[in-house]
């Protein structure tokens, strides 16, 4: 019976993995930055909408205690767009609110992401540094709701 030599590669899992984390990165940007950060990637492939911008509504849904009966906790605007990159690679972008350019240059670099030829570019100059702005504003707003935490406690009287 033959036997397959462990793949370095990774597998499809962690290849939709790694493109979830991305897509959340390019979604979760300040538009201003992504913005900037589009501008300044040299040598943009050429690219074409598959989706042009739509802004709509979806419903956000809620659960009573974090995992009790889910219900309807109301409507939230959201864009998305999908763009192709001549290579054939096609990316898709959701973002928060009505920002239509935010959404396409999110598609633009989803697509990027998957193309051979970009990926290791959009990762060290997109997806990184994004990230580490992402994650250093969550500390922050953590630190700062931290200092305003007031732990309350109980005391029992030794009363026999």
């Amino acid at each position: 019976m033959p036997t397959s030599a462990p793949s370095s590669a990774p597998s499809s899992n962690e290849q939709h993995a790694d493109r979830q984390r991305v897509m959340r990165v390019l979604a979760l940007s300040q538009a201003e930055r992504l913005e900037t950060l589009y501008e300044d990637f040299d040598a943009k492939p050429d690219w074409t909408f598959a989706r042009r911008p739509e802004t709509g509504l979806v419903m956000v849904r809620g659960r009573t205690g974090g995992g009790g009966a889910p219900f309807n906790l109301g409507e939230m605007t959201v864009t998305r767009a999908a763009v192709t990159l001549n290579s054939g690679e096609t990316g898709h972008a959701y973002v928060q609110g009505g920002n239509q350019r935010k959404a396409a240059i999110a598609a633009f670099f989803d697509a990027a992401w998957q193309s051979a030829a970009l990926t290791a570019r959009v990762k060290a100059e997109i997806v990184d540094p994004l990230n580490a702005e992402i994650e250093a504003e969550d500390r922050r707003v953590r630190a700062e709701t931290a200092a305003t935490k007031v732990d309350f406690f109980t005391m029992v009287r030794g009363e026999d």
